[in-house]
């Protein structure tokens, strides 16, 4: 059972005030200051302060209310397996980032829930960063990303090894080419992902590295969503740097050309992140052979 004070913590913290937070808690304005003073005399600490019309955390409370998150997710995660394990139910919650959203992980989750009939999957997307975030606070059970993070409570497993291509429309006079140059990247209409993409800060360290700076291309277009970039690319209203792990289906059909770039070799690691506490490893090893055994199929038939 969860302290009802922390409930109230986390509470607070959400509306910034004692008395919302009364409201929405079903509670006295006075009780909802009484959990608060408790949980300060407890840990010998000041957890909020008061600005302006609001409350805010102290860097004390912050921490606090980063543990509440942590001790709440957990409670609520054990509930949820204790019910699942009654219906011989296993849930998994899976973390990926926009690239792995669109290349072939969400359809090597979606085979791993059609071989295991009692897999019941949860997907949510965010960058790295917030992923890492939510891996800490025990809200997703593992996170497929590219690259890595530096944590020591944090495992990870390679998924494979990606790297970066020029993606272009099959009616660009470069898909005849077996390699693009930079100048010749620099003629071309370019669309790229957000300034936050990993995928972006990649290219852009490759290019600073030879002494390139971005402002030599013609960045016509900034997109976030990556399937909206390979739209674009196959209606030929530019070209853009993508994963070519991003690109695999359209390779399979023909729809789209990929090219590398001269004296750019911009690879990267894709890995399956994991809490040290996760105590499941063949669910991890079977989501590696059915990626592996995907890779295979989809190079064979591209």
């Amino acid at each position: 059972m969860i302290d009802v004070k922390l409930l109230t913590l986390l509470k607070v913290k959400e509306t910034g005030n004692y008395t919302r937070a009364a409201e929405q808690l079903a509670l006295t304005q006075p009780a909802v200051s009484q959990h608060i003073k408790q949980l300060e005399k407890d840990l010998g600490i000041t957890l909020f302060v008061r600005n302006g019309g609001k409350i805010k955390p102290t860097p004390e409370g912050k921490l606090v209310i980063q543990y509440a998150e942590r001790v709440v997710s957990l409670y609520e995660h054990l509930q949820q397996q204790l019910k699942d394990q009654k219906r011989s139910i296993s849930r998994l919650r899976v973390g990926i980032t926009h690239t792995s959203e669109s290349n072939i992980v969400t359809e090597v989750l979606a085979k791993y829930a059609e071989q295991n009939d009692n897999a019941r999957i949860t997907i949510r997307t965010d960058t790295i960063g917030s992923l890492h975030a939510l891996l800490k606070s025990y809200k997703i059970d593992i996170a497929i990303v590219e690259g890595s993070v530096q944590d020591s409570s944090i495992s990870s497993i390679m998924l494979d090894t990606d790297f970066l291509v020029c993606a272009v429309s099959n009616e660009n006079a470069l898909a005849k080419k077996s390699i693009v140059t930079l100048d010749e990247l620099k003629r071309e209409r370019l669309i790229l992902r957000l300034p936050s993409s990993n995928t972006r800060n990649l290219f852009v360290a490759h290019l600073e590295s030879r002494g390139i700076s971005l402002d030599e291309f013609n960045v016509t277009l900034e997109v976030d969503n990556i399937a909206t970039i390979k739209d674009l690319i196959r209606r030929n209203y530019g070209v853009s740097i993508l994963p070519r792990s991003a690109c695999m289906d359209e390779l399979k059909k023909g729809k789209m050309t990929v090219l590398p770039i001269e004296n750019l070799s911009m690879i990267r690691e894709m890995n399956i992140l994991y809490h040290r506490s996760f105590n499941h490893p063949e669910i991890l090893q079977d989501i590696v052979k059915i990626y592996s055994d995907s890779v295979r199929i989809y190079k064979k038939d591209a």
